[in-house]
């Protein structure tokens, strides 16, 4: 492999050490899983590291020196940094042994806002853990085509405000692939994927995270046969102001258990979810066209599916392109096991006062675009639809209708609905996400 690539160093705003290789490589291969192909021991694309000595170097050095094709493999064993990586190179795979068998230890991270960062198209991660980062563990950043297989990202220390906040980061990218991770810890989001397009998320497990996987401010996202315990929030759909890309829609949720989320609430205060009830299976906030089906949804404290505007948040809207309001939410064929039975945490008392307890399967907090409301009621084809679900044991699936903000500010049980015969209609399937070169 050529070694002639021009080297540049520089200081990150985060304070951290970021070595970035200079110049372009070849365009880009047209299928994501272009960097899949495994050498051999004698290609000269393949770069072995093991543990040992000035680690930090010398992984530094590997990913400054890498070209497109390069494979960055690591040996079984504890890898100990203590600045932050970086990588900017198209067409890299960085792999290590098994995420239980090669570990990139940060416990004693001095500088860098994440454990790896990723500004770089057609990137692979695989077979490998990042744990007890100070910030983020793996975040990547306008990085198209990108896979993370088998990736783990850890705090061990339980959860704390102080863990950083995200494991796995995409953000503003397309064609997103997450498969078969491990998330555990994060104060924020276990698995996050933020504004960016065709993204799936699948065969991943998230665990004491406050969010177990979030998609926010994506367009066309699928996360499936995926495994959401004892976080706060289970799984997230959200939409937020004051970001480049808004009006988060096409996302389909099937086929996850999202059960046990129950761990207090332990995101700093500020973050956005902090707003987050403990106890909730699946949140949708603010977002357009999602379909919820074909998931096990249980034991969660406060209630399994909350669909809510962005105004229930309590917060300003000062971004005047934001649209707050869910439409077009499509609930069906789920399994839902008990919920309600502890809601009086972050502010589940006042859902408690209004709909008594348990709460139900399904709250919604029938905030609408009065704009397309006719007598309270949204036109069909954008109304919140709920129909063939079902209870563990038997019984009925349950629902509250909240009210609207007014009957936030002054609560009455009048204003309560349980009628789910106002949500029986059904709205067209979503297609699935495809990303070429991925099955």
């Amino acid at each position: 492999m050529s070694r002639l690539r021009t080297l540049c160093l520089f200081i990150s705003l985060t304070g951290g050490l970021v070595l970035c290789g200079c110049g372009k490589g070849p365009e880009p291969a047209t299928s994501p899983e272009a960097t899949t192909t495994p050498p051999t021991d004698s290609s000269p694309d393949l770069v072995k590291i093991s543990p040992g000595d000035d680690v930090q170097k010398r992984v530094q050095e590997e990913l400054i020196l890498a070209e497109p094709g390069t494979i960055i493999e690591f040996e079984e064993g504890v890898y100990e940094f203590t600045q932050g990586l970086s990588l900017d190179v198209e067409e890299v795979t960085v792999r290590g042994a098994g995420m239980d068998k090669t570990i990139l230890d940060f416990k004693n991270q001095e500088a860098g806002a994440e454990g790896l960062y990723i500004t770089s198209d057609h990137v692979l991660v695989e077979d490998l853990c990042v744990r007890d980062t100070k910030g983020n563990a793996i975040k990547s950043h306008s990085a198209d085509n990108i896979i993370y297989r088998r990736v783990k990202t850890e705090w061990t220390g339980g959860p704390k405000p102080t863990n950083g906040a995200y494991g796995l980061y995409p953000v503003s990218s397309e064609n997103v692939l997450i498969e078969g991770c491990v998330a555990i810890g994060a104060s924020d989001s276990g698995i996050y994927v933020g504004q960016s397009k065709h993204v799936i998320v699948r065969d991943c497990t998230a665990k004491f995270n406050v969010a177990g996987i979030e998609i926010e401010n994506c367009h066309f996202a699928d996360v499936h046969d995926c495994l959401a315990t004892e976080n706060t929030g289970g799984i997230l759909v959200f939409d937020l102001p004051d970001l480049p890309q808004q009006n988060g829609h096409n996302i389909r949720i099937f086929n996850n258990k999202s059960v046990e989320n129950n761990t207090k609430n332990f995101a700093p205060e500020g973050n956005m979810v902090a707003n987050v009830k403990t106890g909730t299976g699946v949140m949708v906030m603010a977002n357009t066209n999602v379909e919820i089906f074909e998931n096990m949804i249980g034991d969660n404290d406060a209630t399994n599916i909350m669909v809510i505007a962005y105004q229930s948040t309590g917060l300003e809207i000062k971004d005047v392109n934001y649209y707050p309001f869910p439409e077009t939410i499509h609930i069906h064929d789920n399994q839902f096991g008990p919920c309600g039975s502890d809601p009086g945490k972050e502010g589940g008392t006042s859902m408690e006062d209004l709909l008594g307890k348990p709460l139900p399967d399904i709250v919604w907090d029938g905030v609408v675009n009065e704009k397309k409301a006719k007598e309270g009621q949204l036109p069909e084809e954008i109304r919140l639809a709920i129909h063939d679900n079902s209870k563990t044991g038997g019984g009925d699936v349950t629902f509250g209708n909240l009210g609207g903000l007014d009957n936030f500010e002054n609560p009455s049980k009048d204003l309560i609905s349980r009628d789910l015969s106002a949500h029986a209609g059904e709205h067209p399937s979503i297609a699935a996400v495809r990303i070429e070169g991925v099955d």
